[in-house]
């Protein structure tokens, strides 16, 4: 007899978070496009259902609510291509994943040849995705991501390792490969994207704690959000809740309760960080600004998007989850794949 609670009590995480809810005018225009681009894509049926209930593009609208038109569709077009390589990934060993990430890689730093025939679907998608984003990034934009959605591919491999051995990580050990699994940083691409934002900048470690606490914020909310579906699957190793009940011999409420805790804290140290950005001068600052203005956007944008996709929710649930904050706990299904 299964003898946990029957529902789980989801908090408001971001009911004291300054920044309200906005999106990009141009939402409903690039949908349809970016739709009708994944319809092409002849790898799964899994992943083009995948695909109508994550509803990317309403993700990169809430994201980049301010982007032009042509940011906005390359911002779409990565979360697209990253949600292939999930896709691709998400169930496989490490020799498998490694495989895929090293042709990723190889595509972002050689974006003009011609990819090998029979090779994965993925390869292409990203080559594609990319010749079009250097038409419009400036150069350290394009270095800032090749170095974060690198960072991103590697701990993809190391997930996937872990998955394959079984590996329980600490709830610090973690977090500190969860910053990296969740794509965010790669994201911020978009922020950056026309503008010249000096290294100096980007890896200024304000900046860089700043990124790594929106991050967090989104690592929680949606571990938080997904643990429940990731249960019932059996997929729930690399989730924060059940990495917390294990080291804390927490029951689920208990874990809930903690990530809750845990992130309030997390938004408290972004907002101080805040009052801490240094000055680079005038012309630098403006940059700042505006890539700052991305990143206290972000975490708003994941956790809306959360709540109105289908990813996690059946839409006809998800008014009642938000006013009651208390969704059903799912039976468990046999596990093929387990960190147990």
């Amino acid at each position: 007899m299964d003898a946990r609670p029957k529902v789980i009590y989801l908090t408001d995480t971001m009911i004291n978070w300054p920044w309200p809810r906005t999106i990009n005018p141009h939402f409903e225009d690039v949908k349809a496009e970016v739709d009708a681009s994944v319809r092409d894509i002849t790898l799964s049926p899994e992943f083009q259902a995948s695909h109508v209930k994550c509803d990317i593009a309403r993700l990169a609208a809430l994201a980049y609510p301010n982007a032009p038109r042509d940011y906005f569709r390359i911002g779409c077009d990565y979360m697209t291509v990253s949600c292939l390589f999930e896709c691709c990934t998400d169930t496989e060993n490490e020799t498998v994943t490694k495989e895929m990430a090293d042709i990723v890689l190889d595509v972002l730093h050689n974006p003009h040849k011609i990819r090998p025939e029979g090779e994965c679907i993925v390869g292409e998608k990203v080559r594609l995705f990319w010749v079009h984003a250097i038409q419009f990034a400036s150069l350290p934009s394009q270095r800032h991501f090749l170095e974060t959605f690198g960072a991103h591919l590697r701990a993809v491999v190391v997930e996937a390792r872990d998955r394959e051995q079984g590996h329980r990580r600490s709830i610090h050990d973690y977090l500190k490969l969860r910053r990296k699994t969740i794509g965010v940083t790669p994201c911020l691409l978009i922020y950056e994207m026309g503008m010249d934002l000096p290294d100096e900048v980007f890896h200024h470690p304000v900046i860089r704690d700043l990124v790594e606490c929106i991050t967090d914020l989104s690592s929680i909310d949606n571990d938080m959000i997904s643990y429940n579906k990731e249960q019932a699957a059996g997929n729930e190793g690399h989730n924060l809740i059940s990495v917390i009940m294990l080291e804390l011999g927490l029951d689920v409420g208990g874990a809930m309760a903690w990530a809750a805790h845990y992130h309030a804290g997390v938004q408290e140290r972004f907002i101080d960080g805040l009052s801490k950005v240094p000055s680079w001068g005038p012309f630098v600052d403006v940059l700042v600004n505006e890539y700052l203005d991305g990143l206290k956007n972000w975490p708003r944008a994941n956790h809306s998007w959360s709540y109105e996709n289908r990813r996690y929710f059946p839409i006809e649930n998800v008014e009642i989850v938000q006013q009651t904050r208390l969704v059903p706990l799912l039976p468990r299904l046999e596990r093929a794949k387990s960190y147990e």
